[in-house]
């Protein structure tokens, strides 16, 4: 009961944050405060109207927001998001453009499961859109699964990846960014072993932890130090009875976003002064630099524990990526089954959170693969989201993919699409 009743309770204290910023941004609007010439107001409305946005935003899914595509035709084709496959905690989820005729590349992006929804790649999902056919991984929120939908922990993420890829076929190509970068090479194997007609034609790792020892960053030195007794105690607690999956054990994404938040508290602090500061001036807007960060930043998801506390003791303590000792569903995983399938790693020079030579080290997991089927690029000045988002990946990084694919496609090497995507000018969500 004690885990259910925190997590109820950061439940409460995120309601009475965004209930006072409304209070306040009410009160201090009042017309008659005009009469009162004092900046008082006006601060404390802005205070009220970016507190009460910001703490609305953590229990709200952002939309995707990508609308159309124009493609070479010059037109705007509509995009419809169709679910392909539909699973408890995770739907394989494609992104079709209408009327506009299909693209020789067919790219999965696997979206990491922490913290954060699916839609932190939407930029990625995006520029990919006017060169390809998407499909992405959407999980779910774990506050939302009934607890007699069962468990899901990384052997579980590792066989959704291995299902959504045999559905979409051989001619695939693979995009993981983050998180899951080692279960997608750990399917990938899998697939090699056991249905080697089902694996991909090439796997792109973007900044994964496959050897979080090779080069160990805060988040791995976290992982060393505290037990797992530690975690469990600290980290999870039960669902609370405001949602469907009331008694589920979770990592709530409040508490992942607190743990966000700390890595880099006076960043976030000064960005809020400023935008308070804004606010109260006038010069701030909807959709300015601010909230479309944060709309994304400070929405987060539940994590199941048992997927939370394995990729702890797996990954990271245990190193069995690493080691090339992952088993799942009770068979061990050989990298070195992988033979015919590209792989290229993509790292930031700067990153922080998945060091440089951390995602290398699949290159010499994998003994089987020819060198000429390898290759690897670090960006300069990169930090994590700068290799799958913004300038870096827009200009230097995206081109490089899409041209590893089409080296490795065993055809016709595609036209790329003179097209562009078109988001929604709405905000997300």
């Amino acid at each position: 009961m004690r885990y259910m009743l925190t997590y109820d309770m950061m439940e409460t204290v995120r309601n009475t944050n965004e209930w006072m910023g409304a209070s306040a941004r009410a009160m201090a609007s009042y017309p008659v405060w005009g009469l009162v010439p004092h900046p008082m107001f006006k601060v404390m409305s802005a205070w009220g109207r970016v507190t009460e946005r910001s703490f609305a935003r953590m229990v709200i899914k952002p939309d995707w927001g990508i609308r159309t595509v124009v493609a070479e035709d010059g037109r705007d084709h509509l995009v419809e998001r169709e679910i392909e496959i539909e699973r408890p905690f995770g739907d394989l989820m494609r992104f079709k453009v209408l009327g506009r005729p299909e693209k020789r590349r067919r790219i999965l992006v696997c979206a990491p499961m922490s913290g954060h929804y699916s839609t932190l790649l939407r930029s990625t999902v995006a520029s990919l859109l006017p060169d390809a056919e998407v499909w992405i991984t959407d999980w779910h929120n774990a506050r939302d699964i009934p607890v007699s939908a069962g468990k899901f922990d990384i052997e579980d993420y590792t066989l959704y990846l291995m299902d959504f890829i045999r559905h979409l076929g051989p001619d695939t190509h693979v995009i993981a960014v983050c998180q899951p970068v080692p279960l997608a090479l750990a399917a990938t194997a899998y697939l090699a072993e056991l249905e080697p007609e089902a694996q991909p034609r090439t796997l792109t790792l973007i900044g994964g932890p496959v050897d979080p020892d090779a080069n160990p960053t805060e988040v791995t030195d976290f992982g060393r130090r505290v037990t797992m007794g530690q975690l469990e105690h600290l980290a999870l607690q039960r669902v609370g009875f405001k949602y469907a999956g009331v008694g589920r054990m979770v990592y709530p994404g409040l508490a992942q976003l607190a743990s966000f938040i700390s890595m880099n508290a006076d960043r976030h602090t000064q960005a809020f002064t400023d935008k308070i500061v804004a606010e109260a001036k006038g010069e701030a807007s909807e959709r300015d630099k601010h909230n479309r960060f944060y709309d994304e930043y400070l929405s987060v998801m539940d994590m199941t524990a048992e997927f939370y506390m394995s990729t702890v003791l797996r990954i990271f303590k245990q190193r069995e990526i690493a080691r090339n000792a992952f088993v799942v569903d009770g068979h061990r995983v050989d990298f070195a089954q992988i033979t015919d399938v590209a792989i290229k790693i993509v790292e930031g020079a700067k990153d922080d959170i998945s060091a440089p030579g951390q995602c290398l080290a699949a290159l010499d997991l994998c003994t089987g693969l020819a060198d000429s089927k390898k290759a690897s690029h670090v960006e300069p000045g990169a930090g994590h989201y700068g290799i799958f988002a913004g300038k870096s990946w827009r200009n230097n990084i995206r081109p490089l993919v899409l041209d590893f694919i089409d080296e490795n496609s065993g055809g016709n090497r595609p036209v790329r699409g003179s097209g562009h995507i078109r988001l929604a000018s709405s905000s997300a969500g």
